[in-house]
């Protein structure tokens, strides 16, 4: 088995037109397909997607709240730590967070000394009125400090006590204190604004926010309030993200959870590519098993074929190293990107077996299209890659397909709700699998793109090109190493000194004297003797250069 067979399949197979389509196609796409079955499918178990990723993040953890709208049931801690922080919170004290902080004292201190000796008014928070600070006044007119956000839901907030970040302080921070009259404060408890509104709605005759009891709320001072509640809110969630999000515990979960994912995700691809080369090495052996069958044959074959199957795969360690390296990448990058998604939101267990599973084609892909390892000319490599996402397509519709079948009334069964989904969703990415590689090598407006494609001149050729020029460079400086370099100065030397003497010639006479000299010096024999005109004049002589 070749390191990519789907990216191997079109650069030197050529099915004969006149085979049986069916027997054409699972020859040349019965490897790529029995290692994505046994990749996708019968080793999944090594790796465990969970609901929500694998960090904690502040919008998962705030989902586990029961009493938010957005619950979610299916949503745990990842980290024991974080889970035994928020249990051992303690109990909310009232008075830690009212009189017992500097921050909220130091307020309403501030305000009374304003009102008492300015004549300064504050005004309300939710209804605008002018309030101040003075136990002469009527409640309605006598103002009282308000957490925007309750006090209490800041202690319980299970994304504030993630972050490490103090509740008091949070609390009494300038961004969630704003005076109300005391009617309205005292009406609202402890309740967060929100549940406060809900609270006014379903229990008209207890509402007191003006003194007034059973007087309903207007719409401009709800509309009022929970613009106080979002901005308290956005400002507090901007302080605990910063604070959990540049946090070593969470860099150190991040690394580790994408880390486990990677080695685990190398490993399936690996293991994946061992399992391939068993199964063909046994189904190899079963063609040789003699008839009649005999049991004992068969079972002497079966373990023959798995013998030699790990021998081929041990012969192949080297495929089987990338095979890591690339499930490797492919798992720490689905790892982060399935965190960073679930900062926002959260990912469904399926969900995160799809961003594992495109990753893992997505990073097969691009090393065929960037690196381009096999020298595919371009339009082979376009087709290399479009293999490489069609088989990773293949598989994701096949997970949604197994997915979408175990929500239906299959899954009240007991043992047909594993069996029948997986079967499912295995049968659809092979059927899918087969009709996609086989368009993209059999379609004929396609190998016409490829042709076109493949003419088309590119830097990987520019640097084939060049590959080979540094091939020839190689030889000629072999064949240049085997020359005698001090005879070839000496040499060098002899013919300069020889061509600066018959440059300075004065004459005729000296010039034919030097070259008489150049000849001797070199060696040349001078077929005609010392008398150049008395050979010519013999007839019987003849001319001969050697």
């Amino acid at each position: 088995m070749d390191t990519c067979f789907a990216s191997l399949t079109g650069n030197n197979y050529f099915p004969d037109p006149n085979d049986d389509i069916m027997d054409s196609l699972f020859k040349q796409y019965e490897h790529v397909i029995v290692e994505s079955l046994i990749s996708s499918f019968g080793l999944d178990f090594l790796i465990k997607d969970q609901h929500g990723g694998d960090v904690d993040t502040i919008h998962n953890v705030r989902v586990m709240d029961s009493k938010r709208k957005d619950f979610d049931s299916e949503m745990s801690y990842k980290s024991t730590a974080n889970q035994q922080a928020y249990e051992n919170r303690g109990t909310y004290d009232n008075y830690s967070y009212h009189g017992g902080s500097v921050a909220y004292r130091e307020t309403t201190h501030n305000a009374r000394k304003d009102f008492n000796e300015k004549g300064q008014w504050i005004t309300d928070a939710y209804t605008n009125d002018k309030i101040g600070i003075n136990k002469a006044l009527p409640n309605e007119k006598r103002a009282q400090l308000d957490h925007v956000i309750s006090a209490k839901n800041i202690h319980d907030d299970r994304g504030r006590v993630l972050a490490g970040v103090n509740g008091v302080d949070l609390a009494n921070s300038p961004d969630n204190l704003r005076f109300t009259n005391m009617h309205l404060n005292n009406n609202m408890k402890d309740k967060n604004i929100p549940d406060y509104i809900k609270w006014c709605e379903e229990n008209p005759e207890k509402v007191n926010w003006n003194g007034q009891k059973g007087s309903p709320l207007p719409a401009d001072v709800k509309e009022k309030m929970m613009s106080e509640y979002s901005r308290a809110q956005k400002a507090a969630d901007a302080k605990i993200n910063q604070a959990y999000y540049t946090s070593k515990a969470f860099r150190t979960d991040t690394a580790k959870a994408a880390g486990t994912v990677g080695i685990q995700m190398g490993i399936r691809q690996a293991v994946g590519l061992i399992f391939t080369e068993v199964w063909f090495a046994v189904q190899d052996e079963f063609d040789h098993v003699q008839h009649p069958f005999d049991l004992s044959d068969f079972l002497v074959s079966i373990g023959n074929g798995i013998k030699k199957g790990f021998a081929n795969a041990k012969s192949k360690y080297r495929e089987i190293l990338n095979k890591f390296k690339d499930g490797a990448i492919a798992g720490i990058l689905s790892s982060l990107t399935t965190t960073i998604c679930n900062i926002f939101f959260t990912t469904a267990k399926n969900v995160v077996k799809l961003i594992r599973q495109s990753y893992a084609s997505l990073v097969e892909a691009a090393k065929i299209l960037f690196i381009n390892p096999e020298n595919f000319p371009y339009g082979e490599r376009m087709r290399a890659t479009a293999k490489i996402l069609a088989s990773g397509a293949s598989v994701v519709v096949g997970t949604i397909v197994s997915d979408a079948i175990g929500k239906t009334g299959i899954n009240t069964i007991p043992i047909l709700n594993e069996i029948v989904p997986t079967f499912c969703g295995t049968l659809v990415t092979g059927i899918l699998t087969c009709t996609l590689l086989y368009y993209l090598d059999r379609s004929e407006s396609m190998n016409k793109l490829v042709s076109v494609l493949n003419t088309l001149p590119t830097l990987s050729t520019e640097v084939d090109y060049y590959k080979k020029q540094a091939v020839y460079f190689e030889h000629y400086a072999a064949e240049l190493m085997q020359i005698d370099l001090e005879k070839f100065k000496e040499e060098t030397t002899m013919y300069t000194e020889l061509a600066d003497s018959i440059s300075t010639a004065k004459d005729q006479n000296e010039l034919n004297k030097l070259l008489k000299n150049a000849v001797k010096t070199i060696g040349i024999e001078i077929p005609w003797g010392d008398d150049f005109n008395a050979f010519m004049n013999d007839k019987s002589k003849v001319l001969r250069f050697e």
